[in-house]
């Protein structure tokens, strides 16, 4: 239509151009009068010559004007329909009213030769750009919506209602006596036939995938339900060969899925069988687990390129509740089973491998992280059902694989972030679980404490290490405490060889703990300072009242631990504001606070306890030594801080 418009206007600028090339021909051939002057004639000519060339420079100016505008339409809006050219012109782009030229009366006739004219080419602005809106999409009605979600129900519904049918043709009919099994056998897997080629055939109409979608998954279901009696309940096939029969029936359902695009087929064939495998094979067995984990085995491959992240967590549930219904019924009935474990250990690597196979593809890394720590689980409660060595062993593992996966995560696409983050925590926690199931008290505590150093150590640049140490350390504590409570420092008991040389280990390693701890959080150990003094104190005071017992029995070995622990204390203050006296005076807050704390309670110490239990010599020679040491260590600070100064003085004026 635009282009129509163009030519037109071009046509019609021809044509007075035309008009105003006859006019100035006629004009050159008609002679001047001989008196110089022009005849009445020509001044007519001359008008309608002037009149002509405005009337170009107008058309002209029209034609640049619809020129700019369709660039403009060209440039910011989609290709439009052409319109019907038979149809009235209706500009799609809004254009304003040009204003005319001003058209005055022809000039009078006037004697002598007229003054040359000035081309006169008349300005008009561009009209200006309006968007035309879009139309609105009508809205969706509510009631499509509702009827769409209330087909998906009853579809849901239906699958439930048509699979409870079956396991009761399968189980109450075989305990009644209705029918002969092979009738129930034959009938269920013609049910399963028939439903699987109802949904082929109605996935073709229009509006079908959902009934399609429904009546193809109770078809597998009822197949694999099928396929589980004829196995658990008539014996009819081995194990091996019913796993397989399932494994392919899964399978096959699955690939329809991931060839109709439907994860909702999917999960209505897995999730239904959750709840329903039980009943048929009479509770959770052996057998059940296997069926389990061979419906979560084939489904991975059938996710491969696609984001269906609740299709991982049916295949996570799948394995992991049967697995750990079955680690209760193995520890209340007390029986060790290592089958069970061996399935606890398989339905790990299908976790751990099915997510390091699907994160790559998946928005969902975080979800997909948790729940691949839900799908471990049955590896960490596997103590349930074996000895503590085997479950040890098992976690200590997992551990490791974590571990392994999170230092070479590099080379796995999507184990990054909290991927990575969610593994180490992962790995910490089995550690722990390990070390617990595998020793008792007085050895897993320093063992605990060690790992916690290391851990410091190694990972202080990493923050899921940092509070996997922190974690290490409270645990440790806690069971370090278990074997030597507070109380025994406070009264004479009697100790063991073996728990006394644990309770030294412990302590040593705890004062460590408290120390790396503190330097691995850098900077933002502040608030960690007062926790650090709280377990140093005590570690010394655990460490010195143990070794006095160990040495010197129970009386005079209590005592010298004491006194011991007590010039510790002020020793440990006098390093503290030693530490302090060396650090520029913006930073000597905390250790001067920590240096006081420790001050303050050795004197309370001393004072409170000391004087009232101590006897005889101890008494006296803790009273020295500590007077001893705050003397030469108020002294000594005091040097030390002038002395620093002063070099930081005439550092500044140099």
């Amino acid at each position: 239509m635009v282009k129509k418009v163009l030519q037109q206007e071009l046509a019609v600028a021809v044509r007075a151009t035309t008009q105003g090339r006859a006019g100035v021909t006629r004009l050159l051939a008609c002679p001047p009068c001989d008196d110089g002057g022009m005849t009445e004639p020509h001044t007519v000519v001359i008008s309608r010559l002037s009149a002509d060339f405005a009337a170009i420079s107008h058309q002209l100016a029209r034609v640049s004007t619809d020129l700019a505008a369709l660039d403009r339409i060209l440039a910011e809006r989609p290709p439009m329909a052409v319109q019907d050219p038979a149809a009235p012109r209706q500009p799609r782009y809004p254009v304003s009213p040009q204003p005319q030229p001003a058209m005055g009366p022809p000039p009078q006739p006037t004697m002598g030769p007229p003054p040359p004219a000035m081309p006169y080419w008349p300005q008009y602005p561009p009209p200006p750009y309006r968007p035309i809106p879009t139309p609105p999409a009508p809205p969706k009605s509510p009631t499509a919506r509702s009827d769409g979600w209330i087909g998906k129900l009853l579809a849901v519904a239906g699958v439930a209602v048509t699979l409870i049918g079956v396991v009761l043709l399968l189980v109450l009919a075989a305990q009644a006596g209705i029918l002969r099994p092979e009738f129930r056998v034959a009938a269920g897997a013609l049910l399963a036939a028939a439903l699987v080629g109802i949904a082929w055939w109605l996935n073709s109409r229009p509006g079908g995938r959902v009934g399609a979608i429904a009546l193809a998954a109770t078809g597998i279901a009822t197949a694999y339900i099928d396929v589980v009696a004829t196995t658990t309940i008539y014996g009819w096939v081995s194990a091996p060969v019913g796993l397989a029969l399932a494994a392919v029936i899964a399978g096959g359902g699955l690939m329809l899925a991931r060839r109709w695009d439907s994860q909702h087929l999917a999960l209505l064939v897995l999730v239904p069988l959750i709840g329903l495998a039980p009943i048929v094979t009479d509770g959770i067995t052996l057998l059940l687990v296997g069926f389990m984990l061979a419906l979560s085995v084939v489904s991975v491959p059938v996710q491969l390129g696609k984001d269906w992240i609740w299709l991982h967590a049916a295949r996570i549930a799948a394995a992991v509740l049967p697995l750990l219904a079955a680690l209760a019924a193995r520890y209340l009935d007390s029986r060790e089973d290592l089958w069970l474990a061996g399935a606890c250990g398989i339905a790990a690597l299908v976790a751990i491998g099915s997510a390091l196979i699907l994160l790559p593809g998946t928005a969902n890394r975080v979800a997909m992280a948790l729940l691949t720590a839900i799908g471990v689980t049955p590896v960490l409660c596997v103590v349930l059902a074996v000895d503590h060595v085997t479950a040890a062993l098992m976690a200590a593992a997992l551990s490791v694989a974590l571990l392994a996966i999170v230092l070479v995560g590099d080379r796995f696409p999507g184990v990054s972030g909290v991927v990575r983050q969610v593994f180490s925590a992962l790995s910490a926690v089995a550690a722990l679980i390990a070390v617990t199931v595998a020793f008792d008290g007085r050895i897993a505590g320093p063992v605990l404490l060690a790992m916690a150093v290391i851990v410091a150590v190694a990972g202080r640049r990493d923050t899921v290490a940092r509070w996997a140490s922190l974690g290490f350390v409270i645990v440790g504590a806690v069971v370090h405490l278990s074997y030597s409570p507070p109380i025994s420092l406070l009264q004479p008991t009697e100790i063991g060889t073996a728990a006394g040389i644990s309770t030294l280990v412990s302590s040593i390693l705890l004062a460590v703990c408290a120390l790396t701890i503190v330097w691995s959080w850098g900077s933002k150990a502040r608030v960690l300072w007062v926790g650090a003094v709280v377990v140093l104190v005590y570690a010394v005071t655990s460490f010195t009242v143990t070794a006095g017992m160990l040495i010197g029995g129970d009386e005079g070995g209590f005592y010298a631990g004491h006194m011991a622990a007590t010039i510790c204390w002020i020793a440990m203050a006098a390093a503290l504001f030693g530490y302090a006296a060396r650090l520029p005076r913006a930073e000597r807050s905390v250790p001067i606070g920590g240096g006081l704390g420790l001050v303050a309670a050795a004197m309370a110490k001393l004072f409170l306890f000391d004087l009232g239990t101590l006897d005889g010599i101890f008494r006296v020679a803790v009273f020295i030594v500590v007077g001893l040491i705050l003397l030469g260590m108020g002294a000594g600070y005091a040097r030390l801080l002038e002395k620093q100064d002063k070099q930081g003085v005439n550092t500044t004026t140099n």
